[in-house]
């Protein structure tokens, strides 16, 4: 039966519509009238005539009484000559035993179009059926199936056996019948659903097929490095390594993925931090860190990748994959922050090249879910990328059929319009085989069905699936393309050969309205005071590495860290990503306080002129320059600074962990305390240091003062030199007397010593040398002129 995508030729976007859905009516009718149940017995049902789905509510598809469970549908896509397998489980849920039970096999008719793909897969569970069971030897007996348990159980048909007509999609179906105590009689019990795309020869036209591979993590990588001379990276946690191991997400991507025909997608960011995984790392723990201990795990990844990117397309997106939707809608209000994106994009090719010594295209964005809107391709396009992946949810089209995927929008940009229903078809809790065999087969139908669409019109499509499937969802989207591995109705092509493709001239090229992005996405953007935030460290960060000699060594860690901010993985994690914001700055903060000025007590000037030194400290492993040191007197008629100014700089330069002392003068015109304040400015004046003020205790004295001192000082010579004199003549004296045998002395003269003119006059005194005040000094550092 034809699409209903096959009416065409109307005059009007609305009699398109209309059109569509009258042919969808007319088309689905023996779709329709399979889904209602009648009261005839199954036996006399006419087998594959009708629908095996039947619409029916949620609830009533969870009521039944038992679930069957398709663990296993091989081959996905038969040929002639196949034989179909079919094994699972069947869970009696009820309180009751179910006897006289058969697991049978039931076939459909053959569905109409992706529409009725769409409706089937929402009824999967009805167990409302028209349609007859194979039976015979095709089918599983249970005689009693208790309460709370389950038996599996495997079917094998041949495909001829099958029924099956012309190409396209069946409907399959396993079913478990049977009584129980409160409805003994024959009836479906539980039922399960899914889809046989029938296709044994080649079409003339091949669909075009084109999957993304995305390899895309979370932030793992702090900004934070090692105090020691090599910088060892600090990650905020062992998680990557988990993903990295046997099993895990990122090992089943590189496994799975190099046996596939897909076109890779790197965050640079995720590669850069495998490669920091490789030497010497840390982990935090707490308040402090723990040697990480997975450099081999992390060396496998990276071999494995490396050869499994070899001659295949690679896209890289730029590092740490910023949102480029959030950056649309809050972050151009905010200065600055789409002038990460240039770096971003350069870094991104210099990063794989180096590490999977593979060149990537890098003229590819991708916001997220493929949604888009003017903002949001300006934004995208504004780091030199001209093409955007978009998805047809968002881009969607008035067209009976899926256009291929590249148009241009304009300016010069093309879009790539990912299928929306490939692209989501592996999202969802993928967890058992079961839930993985359904989504397979729905993927297989649905390229079936879109390729029938216009079967001599050859189209190229895209699938963008979700940036990071988990372990399950990786395996069903590489057990789906495998699927594909005989490539009856598709060919696989990478993303440059599907951007170059010849657009569809009735595709829809007018990029939707700001109004018309989704709110759900747009309630889990990253708001403006996130880019402030980040525009703030930037500054900071400005400041900082204009000082330093060998900024490469800080700007490298924490333009990284910067990029990490805006990453679209912190989407839906708010507090997470405040918090990594709040880290990369209290880290920096930390680093630009090892330059500081060293506390200082207050000083005592004594006298009308003195040196006043501040030290200042580099706790860095590299040296401080561009830097000034600025000081100011608070009472400048009291204290002046430098050749009598209120406020004295000098340049400085002070080497990786050493300190420097600055020596100001200081001239006190008055007594009393005077603030002054010290502070460190870069050389363009932006303040660098916190203020440190300190007390200068001014004790001038006057010319008077000084004049009474000297003249005291004056007297006290001339004293001396008298004394020297009177000394000098007595010793002379006394030789001569010596001379002429007398001793020269009286000895009625009661120790008094002649001085030579016989006037009897008595000695000098001693002079005084004791110690002086031996108290201590006062308070506060003592500035010697």
């Amino acid at each position: 039966m034809a699409d209903a995508g096959h009416f065409r030729g109307t005059g009007s976007g609305a009699a398109r519509r209309w059109l569509r859905r009258a042919g969808s009516l007319v088309a689905g009718a023996p779709l329709l009238a399979g889904l209602v149940a009648t009261a005839a017995p199954e036996a006399q049902a006419a087998p594959h005539t009708t629908a095996v789905g039947a619409a029916v509510s949620k609830k009533a598809a969870s009521d039944s009484p038992v679930a069957v469970a398709l663990n296993t549908l091989s081959p996905s896509a038969p040929v002639k000559g196949d034989t179909l397998t079919v094994s699972g489980t069947v869970t009696n849920r009820s309180g009751h035993a179910i006897t006289d039970a058969d697991v049978d096999l039931r076939v459909g008719p053959r569905l109409a179009g992706r529409g009725a793909i769409d409706d089937a897969a929402r009824n999967a569970t009805n167990t409302n059926v028209q349609v007859a069971p194979l039976g015979g030897k095709y089918r599983v007996k249970i005689s009693h199936l208790a309460a709370k348990t389950h038996q599996d159980f495997a079917l094998s048909v041949p495909v001829s056996d099958l029924g099956l007509g012309n190409n396209g999609v069946y409907q399959l179906g396993v079913s478990l019948s049977g009584q129980t105590s409160q409805e003994p009689w024959d009836h479906v019990l539980g039922m399960q659903r899914t889809f046989l795309p029938w296709q044994p020869d080649p079409t003339d036209k091949k669909t075009q097929l084109t999957f993304l591979w995305p390899l895309i993590s979370k932030v793992h990588l702090s900004a934070r490095t090692g105090p020691d001379e090599q910088q060892t990276p600090i990650f905020d946690n062992d998680d990557l390594a988990a993903d990295l191991a046997p099993g895990g997400r990122l090992q089943q991507m590189v496994s799975l993925g190099s046996q596939l025909p897909v076109t890779w997608v790197i965050d640079p960011d995720l590669l850069a931090t495998v490669d920091a995984m490789t030497h010497k790392y840390s982990i935090k723990k707490g308040n402090t860190t723990v040697p990480g201990k997975n450099q081999a795990l992390a060396n496998q990844w990276l071999n494995s990748l490396e050869k499994a990117v070899q001659n295949h397309p690679v896209v890289a997106l730029p590092f740490a994959d910023p949102d480029l939707a959030s950056l649309a809608h809050a972050g151009r209000s905010v200065s600055g922050s789409l002038s990460h994106l240039q770096p971003a994009t350069q870094v991104a090719a210099t990063t794989v090249d180096t590490i999977l010594h593979v060149t990537p295209s890098t003229d590819f964005a991708w916001p997220i879910d493929g949604a888009i809107d003017p903002s949001i391709v300006d934004v995208a396009t504004s780091a030199g990328a001209d093409k955007v992946i978009a998805r047809s949810d968002s881009l969607g089209d008035d067209l009976p059929y899926t256009p291929t995927a590249a148009r241009p929008i304009g300016g010069g940009t093309t879009a790539i319009v990912a299928d929306s229903r490939l692209s989501t078809a592996f999202e969802g809790g993928l967890t058992t085989a079961a839930s993985s065999t359904l989504a397979e087969q729905e993927f297989l139908a649905q390229t079936l069905a879109l390729t029938r669409q216009v079967p001599n019109k050859e189209r190229s499509i895209v699938v963008a699936p979700q940036r990071m499937p988990d372990a399950g969802q990786v395996q069903a989207m590489a057990a789906a393309l495998h699927g594909l591995d005989s490539e009856r109705w598709t060919e696989s092509q990478n993303l440059t050969q599907a951007a170059s493709a010849t657009p569809d001239p009735h595709a829809n090229t007018k990029v939707p309205r700001a109004s018309h992005y989704p709110r759900s996405l747009r309630r889990r953007e990253l708001p403006a005071s996130a880019f402030q935030d980040i525009k703030d460290t930037q500054d900071l960060l400005t400041r900082f590495t204009d000082i330093l000699s060998a900024p490469d060594r800080v700007e490298a860690p924490f333009a990284n860290a910067q990029e990490r901010s805006m990453s679209t993985s912190w989407r839906g994690d708010a507090a997470a990503a405040a918090a990594y914001r709040n880290t990369v700055t209290t880290y920096l903060k930390g680093l630009k306080g090892e330059v500081l000025l060293v506390p200082k007590s207050d000083l005592t000037l004594s006298g009308r002129s003195a040196t006043i030194p501040v030290t200042v400290q580099n706790k860095l492993l590299q040296d401080a320059q561009h830097l000034v040191l600025r000081l100011t007197s608070s009472k400048p008629t009291r204290l002046k600074l430098d050749d009598g100014k209120a406020v004295a700089e000098q340049p400085i330069k002070v080497g990786g962990g050493h300190s420097q002392s600055v020596k100001f003068s200081g001239t006190g015109n008055a007594n009393g305390p005077v603030e002054v304040t010290a502070q460190l400015f870069t050389a363009d004046g932006h303040p660098y240091s916190q203020k440190m003020t300190f007390e200068v205790k001014v004790s001038e004295i006057t010319p008077t003062a000084m004049l009474v001192i000297a003249s005291g000082v004056l007297l006290l010579v001339l004293a001396g030199v008298k004394m020297y004199s009177r000394r000098k003549r007595a010793a002379a004296r006394r030789a001569a007397a010596a001379d002429h045998g007398d001793d020269g002395q009286d000895p009625g003269a009661g120790g008094v010593r002649d001085n030579g003119s016989g006037d009897g006059q008595p000695s000098d005194p001693a002079v005084d040398t004791g110690p002086g005040n031996p108290a201590p000094s006062g308070p506060g550092e003592k500035v010697d002129r």
